[in-house]
């Protein structure tokens, strides 16, 4: 099982590991056999499939999406072995869209380590993630339920469209707010409401009560994308594991520059959209943004200025209060404590 995440300075970081930690607690025995359940799936004839998979599943993550599978089928009662399984196909899928994702984004650094497509290439990663992709279909074809294999179905349909989604507005700084939060509903969203519900239909609950655990999903996961997104323009690179403004670089107009642009002059907003078609023409010519560090100040100097990341953290807060009554008609005890903790440790995280 991961590690909680350690302690950095400031009271918020401090905050977020103690709500972690709760979670962890909850869960721990159960993760160390999601953990199990994970490499005896990367067992193949090439070698470079477990090779791909233990270089992603050894870099760390938060093992967030698996946990909330685990306590979303204990909310509604359900403590059996059907949860380990299906916590590590939702990881899986997870894992395979990250190494997807990074070839797409160009990205050269996932959890402070070189991304599996700079280490063996474009095709074996593509390839490496289509083969977690079938292995985990195969674990929810082979749990036999046909409600978490339609969730599953619509999930993956969802992520692919919201990363067609974001690759259709890239670097436009006139994208409306519903563009956006059409593309997290779709690529972050999804998957964390799918984590809770395929829980919670392992339990005996009602439709109703079913709904309230995916929509704690949702909730909780645009909550954590925009968290994602502003940690961009506040977080360290040591901290977030990736480049500084790497959203920027890759062309991907996020909710604080959003709600700051929309307080700009025009001026400023002419400034932004320039400099986004500059390095739009570098991707395309070179294959990648080589921009320094030094020139997207002026995007963070406006981001700070209109207080963007303010407004986008309030957002979160109202996405994690919508999730906390989601499940509040739901008996209270150490799986829902559980998953209140989860929610809060979504925007008081620093990575």
């Amino acid at each position: 099982m991961p590690s909680p995440p350690s302690d950095s300075e400031g009271p918020s970081a401090a905050r977020a590991v103690d709500l972690i930690a709760v979670v962890f607690e909850r869960v721990a025995e159960s993760l160390e056999q999601v953990e199990a359940a994970l490499r005896e799936q990367l067992a193949s004839d090439s070698e470079l499939v477990p090779a791909i998979g233990e270089h992603v599943f050894a870099s760390g993550g938060k093992r967030l999406r698996p946990a909330l599978t685990v306590l979303g089928a204990e909310l509604c009662g359900y403590h059996g072995p059907r949860r380990i399984q299906i916590a590590a196909a939702i990881e899986m899928i997870h894992t395979a869209t990250l190494l997807h994702d990074d070839v797409v984004d160009l990205a050269t650094v996932r959890r402070g380590r070189p991304s599996a497509h700079v280490v063996w290439g474009n095709k074996r990663a593509v390839l490496a993630g289509d083969f977690l992709y079938a292995r985990a279909s195969t674990m929810i074809v082979d749990d036999g339920s046909t409600d978490v294999l339609r969730i599953f179905a619509n999930t993956i349909q969802a992520m692919a469209e919201g990363e067609l989604l974001q690759l259709e507005r890239s670097f436009d700084a006139a994208i409306p707010e519903s563009h956006y939060y059409d593309v997290i509903e779709r690529k972050s969203a999804a998957l964390v409401s799918a984590a809770c519900e395929c829980g919670a239909v392992l339990g005996n609950v009602t439709r109703a009560e079913l709904r309230r655990v995916a929509e704690f999903g949702r909730e909780l996961g645009l909550a954590f994308q925009i968290r994602d997104d502003a940690l961009d323009y506040e977080a360290d690179e040591r901290n977030l594991g990736k480049s500084r403004y790497a959203d920027l670089r890759e062309g991907k107009v996020t909710l604080p520059l959003l709600l700051a642009l929309k307080r700009c002059d025009a001026g400023e907003q002419a400034r932004v959209a320039g400099l986004l078609k500059e390095v739009a023409q570098e991707a395309l010519e070179h294959g990648e943004a080589s921009r320094p560090v030094e020139d997207f100040a002026a995007v963070l100097e406006l981001v700070h200025r209109y207080q963007g990341m303010e407004g986008a953290m309030r957002r979160a807060e109202e996405h994690i209060e919508r999730a906390r009554l989601a499940i509040a008609p739901f008996t209270d005890g150490p799986a829902k404590q559980a998953l209140l903790a989860a929610a809060a440790y979504t925007v008081a995280r620093d990575r």
